[in-house]
This record gives C-alpha cells, structure tokens and sequence, in this order.
C-alpha cells in the first residue's frame, strides 16, 4: 500500500492532470457499480422483482462506462483546475491566512455556491443525455433531480470540506474529495435513477412553502 501511494505521489508530481483525470474516471466508475448494487437490492426488497433474472444482480457495463467518462472528462481536470485555482485566488487575490478559520470558511462557501451546484447541473445533464433522451427530458430530470440532490448534499458537502480545506494539501485534495465521491457517485445515481420519489417532492414542496413565507413577510 505504501508502494503504491509513492507511485501515486510521483504520477501526481509528474503528471498532475492526467493523474487526477485517470483516477476521478475510475473512482466515478466503481462507485456507479456501488450504486447499480444498491438501486437493484433496494428494488429487490421494495418491489418484489418477479423473475429470477430480475432478482439477479449484473452490472450494466454501458451505464459504468458512462459515469467513468463523467469522472474522466469533467470531475478530473475541472476539479484539478478549480481546486488549485481557488486556493491562488484566496491566497493571493483575497491575501488569507492558509489554514486559518476565514480562509477555510471562505473555500468551503465558494465551493458550495460555485462548484457543488455545477457539477450537479452538469452530471443530470449529462447523464440524462447519455441514455438517450431529448432536451425536454433533460431539462425535466434536471427540474425533479437538482434541487432534491442540492438540498441533501448540501449538510454533508460542508463538512466534507472543511477537513478537506483544514487539513489536506492542495494538490491531493481532489483525491481526497474523489475517495468521497465513491459515496457521491452512487447517492447521485440513485437519486438519478429514483425518478419521481414521493420525499423529492416532499423536498420541492418545503422549498416552495419557504419561498412562499418570504415573499408574505
């Protein structure tokens, strides 16, 4: 294991996005299968598959390829190029102390307002597109999945980055965000693949009733 983190290191020093692009691709793709397990175990309990063949468990190879792709082309080099760029940019734009309690909480606000919502918008938009369906129903997957996975991240993520930001270098902090993503990954699936869920609009509803109590007051 150490062997191996050393060559990792020494990839990461030599090729930094390559490295971060070919290891976010395969995290992304071993956490797609994780969520395929958990989306059919779950299915199996709830909805009492019928036939043996749909009580059996087998990757869907395609859909894995295609979440590794978004790992490969988006989660790998924007994330290497945002999390390098936002700490210059409160470093030295912003001039904060590194480590310090404002400049953690600072990171972690910019990552949530700026990089948590895109990569959510860019993920349903992609993969609703990948499976085949046209704009509108992207555009409808995207208005049933977003707020509902925004929402639910949103009192996790926080936290996530603050250790990140707190006590992770720079350059393994995507590595380190990627390792979470294994349980991202396959959250985002299953909310991707749970469709209209009587608690998403449960969530869209206490949305609305708290937009409706501002716009009263």
């Amino acid at each position: 294991m150490l062997r191996l983190w050393k060559w990792y290191q020494n990839c990461l020093a030599v090729h930094p996005v390559k490295t971060q692009v070919i290891s976010s691709g395969l995290i992304w793709g071993f956490g797609d299968v994780a969520a395929q397990a958990v989306t059919h175990y779950t299915a199996k309990k709830h909805l009492h598959l019928r036939s043996d063949k749909d009580k059996e468990f087998s990757i869907n190879w395609r859909r894995v390829a295609t979440t590794s792709l978004f790992g490969f082309a988006f989660v790998g080099p924007v994330g290497h190029f945002w999390y390098e760029g936002l700490d210059r940019f409160i470093r030295l734009q912003l001039q904060m102390q590194p480590k310090s309690m404002r400049f953690v909480a600072t990171k972690v606000a910019l990552d949530g307002v700026i990089f948590g919502p895109l990569d959510l918008l860019v993920f349903f938009t992609y993969m609703g597109y990948s499976t085949g369906k046209n704009t509108a129903q992207v555009v409808e997957g995207v208005k049933r999945d977003f707020l509902p996975a925004l929402i639910l991240e949103g009192g996790i993520w926080p936290a996530v980055q603050v250790a990140n930001f707190r006590y992770i270098p720079v350059r393994y902090q995507l590595l380190y965000v990627n390792f979470f993503c294994l349980l991202d990954s396959c959250f985002l699936s299953w909310i991707e693949q749970q469709e209209d869920a009587a608690w998403k609009q449960w969530l869209k509803n206490i949305v609305r009733l708290k937009e409706q109590k501002e716009k009263g007051g």
